[in-house]
């Protein structure tokens, strides 16, 4: 097995936490780096939503995972105003409230992901030309383009590698849903991010599997001129894995080899209803994790104990039909802690 190029997986992705502390900014530091993509989520209150700001349409511009609505600029309820080099500054918004970014007292936490720390730069792989901040090393790059709704229209998005999952927003003007293609799932499907519907027969993807230097746009939740944001992922040996699982309904549920011990994992059962559960190892101190904020709803944390995170993979100790529905598949992203290969390999919590 070839060692990971990735030795310190927190150098590209890491979790930070904070607690809120009613000034008009906080700078929140200890990331690791400076971050190209946040989602920031308050813990404690059901009224702050998802946040989700990246540094090719501007970190000050925000969307949401839990709803359809369109880009908003600064937030009244809170925004992230800058990217730091160790972090990044919340804003409490003008509403002096302060749910989305900077209650006092509130606890949030802050997912960060770094791409090629630059605003993006033009990519001229596919028919449309898009903006592109990609980290070919962790497999992960932020793509943004001018929506044209020529289906088979192909948008670069240079990883460099096929990606084995794509999230797409349409980010301007007016509501749209959150498109994620799965290779799990196939080109003709869809599963949206902001609730709870299971895969769907979708021309979002015009049936067509992503290259290894653009992905295909098909007439689903685009409009002519109106800017699109995406956002890549290859899976990247010892450090992130996008794939599937299918459940057999048993507390004693499927193990998932990753390769690396978890510090981040979301589960979506291909199954009406069930929502998009988010786990990570920053929150969840110990097995059984428990900790989970949920990706289509904006409820405070809850627990939800039915999973294990191990020193080379996760175990599911559930039969809730969220995470181990009898002969269903369930879509799963992760992200590691420590990689089970290299230098430092992975131990057991």
């Amino acid at each position: 097995m070839a060692y990971t190029t990735i030795k310190k997986p927190s150098d590209y992705f890491n979790t930070k936490l904070y607690s809120g502390d009613g000034n008009t900014t906080q700078a929140i530091t200890g990331v690791g780096f400076q971050p190209d993509f946040t989602w920031l989520k308050n813990r404690s209150d059901g009224t702050g939503w998802h946040r989700l700001s990246d540094g090719v349409r501007g970190v000050t511009k925000i969307l949401y995972s839990n709803a359809t609505n369109a880009e908003v600029t600064t937030d009244a309820n809170g925004y992230i105003a800058s990217f730091d080099s160790d972090g990044l500054t919340v804003n409490l918004g003008s509403s002096g409230t302060g749910t989305g970014t900077n209650s006092s007292g509130d606890n949030f936490v802050t997912w960060n992901w770094l791409a090629d720390n630059t605003n993006g730069s033009s990519n001229t792989d596919g028919s449309i030309t898009s903006t592109v901040s990609a980290n070919t090393t962790s497999g992960f790059s932020i793509v943004k383009w001018d929506g044209n709704e020529t289906a088979g229209a192909s948008v670069g998005h240079g990883l460099g590698v096929v990606p084995d999952l794509i999230i797409k927003k349409r980010a301007m003007a007016s509501t749209g849903y959150w498109y994620v293609y799965s290779s799990q799932l196939g080109n003709n499907k869809s599963i949206y991010l902001n609730d709870t519907s299971a895969a769907e027969t979708s021309g979002a993807w015009n049936n067509q599997t992503p290259t290894s230097s653009v992905f295909y746009n098909g007439s689903s939740n685009v409009e002519n001129g109106i800017d699109m944001i995406t956002y890549c992922f290859a899976s990247k040996q010892g450090f992130s894995k996008f794939g599937s699982y299918v459940g057999n309904g048993n507390a004693n549920g499927p193990f998932i080899y990753t390769g690396f011990k978890p510090s981040w994992v979301m589960i979506k059962t291909d199954l009406a209803g069930e929502e998009w559960r988010i786990w990570d190892s920053t929150r969840g101190l110990y097995n059984l994790m428990g900790p989970t904020l949920v990706a289509n709803s904006s409820a405070a944390e809850g627990t939800f104990n039915g999973i294990d995170f191990l020193s080379n993979g996760f175990k599911i100790r559930s039969a809730s039909s969220a995470l181990n529905y009898n002969a269903t598949k369930h879509i799963y992203m992760a992200f590691a802690e420590e990689p089970l290969v290299g230098d430092n390999p992975a131990t057991a919590r």
